[in-house]
């Protein structure tokens, strides 16, 4: 594999805690790692299987890259700036939510909370999928199942991570009995992965994603809300039936999501910070 060493900066603030929090906990052991200090993760990138290692400092986040193809990198910087949403201009969106009376405090004492994405938003739906109505725990078991058993394996240099997640193509042909989840479920993921590798559902436009995903049996709002955001960067889709969502809003009597418009994404985020979850805290050393 080739090495690459870079620097992806970014401007104002990042709390990078509950970015990281978020993917570490939400994390696919084998898939992705916390490793001193480092986000780490394989990437199926066009030349090849590749491994991205990201460590956030103020005001940059430095990067490190093993790549089948050295031509990868430019790609492998684009997936990286989305999976910390670097580009954000976390100045206008903090701005016009910290002036909201209820949401607004919260935001002032944690400025920059970006969105936590992702290198492949086929792998994020996937996920998302195994993920509903099962803890952050579960979900992530059964991921970690599904890539240990169809996932191609990765040499890694530093030797933590083992394999790529299964691609839709490769998902699309496991029998749905053989997914140790309720069945229903199992053939939802089955269903999603058939869709998504022949390109009935296309994750690129945000309102075309959303239509198609609504139209899978077996995924409601919350599953669309949750990949819109997460998958595709929209900055205003609302998880309303979210658990945590719906917790932190009762600690806001009074809230009015829609005025928070077109930065929804956002304040979710400082509604989940709010709560008690693995998602808020990193692995201690």
């Amino acid at each position: 594999m080739h090495e690459v060493r870079t620097e992806l900066p970014y401007a104002g603030a990042f709390a990078s805690g509950s970015v990281l929090g978020h993917l570490v906990a939400t994390s696919t052991p084998g898939v992705e790692e916390w490793r001193d200090g480092a986000y780490r993760r394989t990437v199926a990138l066009p030349g090849g299987p590749g491994i991205v290692s990201l460590t956030v400092l103020p005001g940059r986040v430095r990067a490190r890259f093993w790549l089948t193809a050295a031509d990868d990198e430019p790609e492998a910087v684009r997936r990286c700036r989305r999976l910390l949403d670097l580009d954000a201009d976390l100045a206008v969106v903090d701005g016009v939510l910290g002036r909201d009376p209820l949401l607004g405090p919260l935001v002032v004492a944690s400025p920059g909370r970006r969105l936590p994405g992702t290198t492949d938003p086929c792998e994020l739906a996937l996920k998302v999928v195994l993920g509903q109505q099962v803890s952050t725990a579960a979900a992530r078991t059964l991921a970690a199942r599904l890539a240990v058993g169809h996932g191609t394996p990765v040499d890694d240099p530093d030797g933590g991570l083992t394999r790529l997640f299964p691609s839709p193509q490769v998902i699309a042909r496991i029998d749905p009995a053989e997914l140790a989840m309720p069945r229903r479920r199992a053939e939802t993921v089955v269903r999603l992965a058939g869709l998504l590798a022949d390109g009935s559902v296309r994750l690129t436009d945000v309102a075309d994603a959303r239509a198609q995903l609504s139209g899978v049996a077996g995924i409601g709002p919350w599953t669309v809300e949750i990949v819109a955001m997460r998958g595709l960067g929209d900055p205003d889709a609302y998880p309303a039936g979210d658990l945590g969502v719906r917790k932190a809003l009762a600690r806001l009597p009074g809230a009015a999501p829609e005025t928070w418009k077109p930065w929804r994404s956002y304040a979710t985020q400082h509604l989940w910070a709010a709560l008690d979850h693995e998602i808020n805290r990193l692995p201690a050393p």
